[in-house]
């Protein structure tokens, strides 16, 4: 895949603003800090298109990035982080499920998860609301590059005995120094448009 275009377009925080032109969404979820900025920019191949922080919870709103004007990758708050007030926690919660649940372009969910850790339980109530919704999903381990690679099978046994992964969604190992997996999301991508 080659990547020609890339414009953020919209930061939404309800369904009004979303974009109305009906090219397929593929959403990005995970905890914050487990590297969707770094995931996207890598994705598009630019340094700092989407913004990184080291202060996990930054991105507050849903967010489009136009790519090729075929299709949006849109990247959601992170879940999981303690500091943020309850009724911001909610906020967020009913923002989600009222994409997730009534969607039409969305067409995918890459789901980040840190291939360094166990999912936590976030991970997985995440994962099973998606199933619950019948949404397709790829897991993506980041930050494979911070494993030695005999370290390799043994997360991603431990990662795949946690989520308890449904036939049909896949689990690729992702690191956006080395691009490990970046090709097998780009084909992802083009097999589903």
């Amino acid at each position: 895949m080659k990547i020609n275009s890339v414009n953020m377009c919209i930061s939404a925080v309800r369904r009004s603003q979303y974009p109305t032109d009906e090219l397929p969404e593929f959403l990005l979820v995970g905890r914050s800090n487990v590297g969707k900025s770094s995931f996207i920019n890598s994705l598009i191949n630019r340094k700092n298109y989407a913004r990184t922080s080291s202060k996990p919870g930054k991105t507050q709103t849903i967010n489009f990035y136009n790519v090729n004007d075929a299709f949006y990758l849109v990247d959601a708050p992170g879940y999981g982080f303690a500091t943020l007030s309850k009724k911001q926690q909610k906020k967020f919660g009913l923002m989600m499920e009222d994409y997730l649940t009534n969607r039409g372009p969305l067409k995918q969910v890459f789901m980040l998860i840190d291939f360094r850790h166990k999912p936590s339980k976030d991970d997985i109530m995440m994962y099973n609301f998606l199933k619950y919704y019948n949404i397709p999903v790829t897991i993506v381990a980041t930050k494979s590059d911070k494993i030695g690679i005999t370290g390799h099978q043994k997360q991603r046994n431990l990662i795949l005995n946690e989520l308890d992964l449904v036939v049909g969604d896949d689990f690729i190992v992702f690191s956006n120094i080395t691009k490990e997996g970046r090709d097998q999301i780009y084909e992802k991508i083009e097999r589903t448009l």
